[in-house]
């Protein structure tokens, strides 16, 4: 779509208003492919505050997407979205796993999942919200949603980190990199070291094993690194780029193939879990998961990961 006659449409709705879910609702905006934006917190003022500034920033960027902010836990001005991110939950502190969070944010979310639901019972929703994987899952169950429109946003950001780090270390630009990691968000965490390249060339021909384990282990902890510096909060530029394209393609049905948690059935010789997979995205969320060539190492990395997120999914159903 040329931005000249640009056609809009839809609505996206953004749950939370921190960090995170604002610089989300602000690409959202700036894409100008939705008519509405709508940015909600349990806060008062916070997303209407936030809402204003956007709106006012849609004459010097040039987008007509209007911003509606709705807090006080309302979900009015939400209704009939076409796509939902869901960012609520704490953020990690310091020293916090993903998995630390998952009481609090289960509670959380699932509030969330139960309103968008009855608010919006056609919508795709996107989770960002941590321990990733787990709360995929969660919303799944309390939305009651066919699998196939609960998603969750991970694979898109370590695959980012992945790349950035490789780039880095090889001073080259980010653009000429292939990364992919599969798995879950967080500890088990698998890289494709086969489906890495620079330029063409495979990774393993430019780099170490060693070297390129360092960087798996860097992409691995990316999440933490950044809340040891920040102090406050966690990361939001580069998981919010990541939130906003998955939403994208999904309200652009392009039929884009990224590296989501979905749902497995059957793929890999997975099956009944949500895991870090490729998949196509359209307008009903996942169009299905894509199968790649993976080495017997990789396959065996990515079922032990199935088996580690289904042990920990099967706990958050009564949560």
């Amino acid at each position: 779509m040329a931005n000249g006659d640009k056609s809009r449409h839809g609505k996206v709705t953004v749950v939370g208003a921190g960090f995170y879910g604002s610089t989300t609702a602000q690409r959202l905006a700036e894409y100008d492919v939705f008519d509405t934006v709508v940015l909600t917190d349990i806060l008062e003022g916070r997303p209407e505050g936030l809402a204003l500034d956007l709106n006012q920033s849609r004459p010097v960027e040039g987008f007509q997407t209007k911003v509606v902010g709705v807090g006080g836990g309302s979900y009015e001005g939400t209704e009939d979205s076409d796509v939902v991110v869901v960012t609520a939950g704490l953020p990690r502190k310091p020293g916090m796993s993903r998995m630390d969070l998952l009481e609090t944010n289960a509670k959380i979310v699932r509030d969330v999942s139960e309103n968008v639901a009855r608010r919006s019972p056609e919508a795709v929703v996107i989770v960002v919200s941590n321990p990733l994987d787990e709360m995929t899952a969660l919303a799944q169950i309390a939305t009651g949603f066919p699998k196939n429109r609960v998603l969750g946003q991970a694979g898109m950001l370590d695959t980012a980190r992945f790349t950035n780090f490789v780039a880095e270390k090889l001073a080259v630009p980010v653009g000429s990199v292939q990364t992919l990691t599969l798995g879950s968000h967080g500890d088990t965490m698998v890289p494709v070291p086969s489906r890495c390249s620079v330029d063409g060339k495979p990774l393993a021909d430019l780099l170490s094993a060693n070297d390129i384990e360092d960087l798996v282990v860097k992409t691995r902890n990316g999440g933490a690194e950044v809340v040891a510096l920040l102090k406050t909060g966690s990361a939001y530029y580069a998981p919010s780029s990541a939130a906003a394209r998955m939403a994208r393609a999904v309200i652009e049905d392009s039929g884009a193939i990224m590296p989501v948690c979905a749902w497995v059935d059957g793929e890999y010789g997975i099956s009944g879990v949500y895991l870090g997979v490729e998949a196509e995205l359209g307008r009903d969320g996942v169009r299905g998961v894509v199968e790649t060539e993976l080495t017997d190492t990789e396959l065996a990395a990515l079922q032990e990961a199935a088996e580690a997120v289904r042990a920990k999914q099967a706990d958050v159903a009564d949560m």
